[in-house]
């Protein structure tokens, strides 16, 4: 299914929180409306993930973490009534992976919290960072930070780990409701991205590396 339908399927569930949106006229939402045209013309998710000739990557990136960051609350928020304090009392990806947060400032060392509440730190954080014009900024007048990348890597490998949860805990909520396909796109999309750019570690990747090398070998 094209992306717009992908979205509006999840928009007529439980969304998770207000989607961050590019400004009309600047060069992210151009970037940003021409990565949505390639990805609903049916054209290869390999091929979909390359930077565009001439084009800045910080600003590829910075589309991408955002679109990815849209993408991903609107999938949790699709399972997030089944993600509880009983049915997941930790952040966890199976019996071998758990997830600890820390955010370096309320969460100075890395505690254990059930699903729900560090996801929702989480998104929280990824908010705060997007929304933060000093880290992403928007005027192409104003640079970005020498951070900005490993910033941007920060950002996804945090993410992946909702992935890493919904898949191995909930994949019968998204099978129920008939969206496996548009999930599986969106983590497609995601995997590409990250490998096309080297932006996360084997290690990180390791907990849907099974799946992955099932899903992603075309």
């Amino acid at each position: 299914m094209a992306l717009n339908g992908f979205l509006e399927f999840f928009q007529r569930e439980k969304t998770f929180r207000p989607k961050k949106r590019f400004t009309q006229g600047t060069i992210r939402y151009s970037l940003h409306k021409q990565a949505n045209a390639s990805l609903q013309s049916g054209i290869n998710l390999k091929e979909v993930v390359k930077l565009p000739a001439g084009e800045n990557m910080n600003d590829w990136l910075a589309v991408h973490v955002v679109d990815f960051f849209n993408r991903i609350n609107l999938i949790y928020g699709t399972i997030s009534e089944y993600c509880n304090e009983t049915t997941c009392p930790t952040m966890s990806g199976g019996a071998k992976y758990e997830y600890l947060w820390a955010d370096g400032e309320t969460y100075k060392k890395p505690v254990q919290l059930p699903a729900p509440r560090y996801v929702e730190l989480l998104m929280d954080w990824v908010e705060n960072q997007i929304n933060n014009e000093t880290l992403f900024p928007v005027s192409t007048d104003v640079p970005f930070p020498k951070s900005f990348p490993s910033l941007c890597k920060k950002i996804l490998t945090r993410l992946f780990r909702v992935f890493v949860h919904v898949y191995i805990h909930h994949f019968d909520r998204i099978f129920s409701i008939g969206a496996e396909a548009h999930v599986n796109t969106c983590f497609k999309h995601f995997y590409y991205f990250v490998t096309e750019f080297d932006l996360m570690s084997a290690k990180e990747l390791e907990p849907l590396a099974v799946m992955t090398a099932q899903m992603c070998k075309d």
